[in-house]
């Protein structure tokens, strides 16, 4: 058995977690999020579902990677030989994500670029669907390759390939203390520049202004478990990996509450940039917040870049926003394809070199769909469907195994051995009575919700093909590799160690 690759600091490896966690959605989803459920108010349900869900959780992966030394797929298979299918669900759930979250990356590198002379010109959302996208009549309209789009996204698989070819220590660990402070820096200066905006105050009581009244609607409760879940990376296979890698005397529970407490700091600073932005651009034109106020895609390529064409200085600010969207992107998919990485690994026993080069040449071969014409449509549909069933439901089934079919006092004990503080009761009862429901809620809202109206308005044909079926298709890869032969020390000799 080799010796298993580790974090070289403890610095590192929050950096490289917390890098995880920092994607795109604390910047373009939470602030419109805490805007649409009571604004100031959202933080009370966000912080209570960060303190009852997001850290209980994290908590729980970093101790089941950490005890356990090994991907998703060896973890489960230690716990029970007949679970491993669940770890593979999940690194199949990331590799699909990695292969889509790339295009979006692909985009912000090439708009750091075009910021430079915003040549988006004054019609950024003709020029971001027609000029740039080429975005065509269907989902099955392929259109043509979006020359632009392909080089950028080569790009992005190229640094993610290099960093992960590096291995632990010297290529994730030096890229999150590379780009992290780097996103940090680049937040802190345009948040220091925008909040001096004419009518940046404006947008900033759009957001934080309470409506405690929203905090009687459960449908606010539910957002924000959603958003807390979402943006933490948990539940999908990455920070089981991550922590994998952690030296025998990690202090598990501070490592978990740091990386929960920052990624959920930097969402709140996001907002507070994104928000300026928005008042500013509202006074700008003469119309209220609540007139210019997107999110998503939308968000970023269209209502931003029509922001920044009436900002002083606009070349400035668009480069460092796109940078820091670069950034972001970068430092998650790397986190993405490191879960699929590990897993391979393990199961088959390859290198990491042959690993990290067969996943991101496949990888990129399967993103070329998203450089197309329709790859915005196929985009959309397949992000809905892994994030709401794909995501959600791995991460119902893991919970719901660890905390209720297994020993989940073996895995508080080991998490507790060498942390500053401890978790009792309280941790344990948060997973099982407040967690698990509100992830089955969720999880069952979203089926009715999706079965009552087809998502995005678009054809059931195109439902299903891209929805229905990719989401199945992680399931049934799953079970199938758990059924195709191991590297000798796949599953571990511990037998039944989370038994009740």
């Amino acid at each position: 058995m080799s010796q298993r690759e580790q974090w070289g600091s403890r610095v590192g490896f929050i950096l490289a977690a917390v890098g995880s966690a920092i994607g795109l959605g604390n910047i373009w989803r939470f602030p419109y999020m805490a805007y649409e459920n009571g604004g100031g108010a959202f933080l009370i349900p966000y912080i209570f579902a960060m303190l009852t869900a997001g850290i209980p959780f994290m908590i729980l992966e970093f101790g089941l990677g950490h005890k356990f030394r090994g991907s998703a797929p060896k973890t489960f298979a230690a716990i029970n030989p007949k679970w491993e299918w669940l770890g593979w669900m999940q690194v199949f759930v990331a590799a699909v994500i990695a292969v889509y979250y790339v295009a979006v990356i692909g985009w912000s590198i090439s708009y750091t670029g075009f910021a430079v002379t915003q040549a988006w010109g004054d019609a950024p959302k003709d020029f971001f669907f027609g000029q740039y996208l080429g975005l065509s009549s269907s989902p099955f309209d392929m259109g043509g390759m979006q020359t632009t789009v392909l080089l950028s996204v080569v790009l992005a698989w190229a640094i993610t390939w290099v960093c992960l070819v590096s291995g632990v220590r010297a290529g994730i660990e030096r890229a999150g203390k590379v780009l992290m402070p780097t996103l940090f820096i680049l937040l802190l200066v345009m948040i220091a520049r925008v909040v001096t905006l004419d009518g940046a105050m404006n947008g900033l009581n759009w957001l934080f202004k309470p409506d405690f009244s929203a905090l009687t609607n459960y449908k606010v409760w539910v957002a924000a478990y959603g958003q807390i879940f979402f943006t933490l990376s948990i539940g999908f296979a990455i920070m089981i990996a991550y922590s994998s890698y952690l030296p025998k005397k990690a202090d598990i529970n501070n490592n978990a509450c740091m990386t929960v407490f920052i990624n959920c700091g930097f969402s709140m600073s996001a907002g507070v940039m994104i928000f300026a932005v928005l008042g500013y651009m509202a006074a700008q034109q003469g119309v209220g917040v609540k007139e210019v106020v997107s999110s998503g895609v939308g968000l970023a390529f269209i209502t931003l870049p029509t922001a920044i064409n009436l900002m002083p200085m606009p070349a400035l600010f668009g480069t460092l926003f796109f940078l820091a969207l670069t950034t972001a992107g970068i430092s998650s998919h790397i986190s993405i394809v490191e879960a699929c990485i590990s897993a391979f690994m393990d199961k088959l026993g390859w290198e990491r070199k042959r690993a990290a080069s067969i996943l991101c040449g496949g990888g990129l071969v399967i993103s070329l769909v998203f450089c197309t014409g329709a790859g915005l449509y196929i985009l959309d549909i397949v992000d809905h469907f892994i994030n709401n069933f794909g995501i959600m439901g791995a991460a119902v089934i893991e919970i719901f195994f660890i905390t209720w079919l297994c020993n989940l006092e073996v895995v508080r004990e080991h998490v507790n051995r060498y942390s500053e503080f401890y978790v009792g009761a309280v941790w344990s009862a948060c997973l099982r009575y407040l967690t698990v429901p509100m992830l089955v809620f969720l999880l069952i809202s979203n089926f009715v919700g999706d079965l009552k109206v087809l998502y995005g308005g678009y054809s059931l044909s195109s439902i299903i093909s891209y929805g229905w079926v990719v989401f199945a298709g992680t399931v049934v890869l799953g079970v199938f590799l758990q059924t195709r032969r191991s590297a000798p020390d796949f599953v571990s000799t511990l037998k039944n160690p989370l038994g009740r």
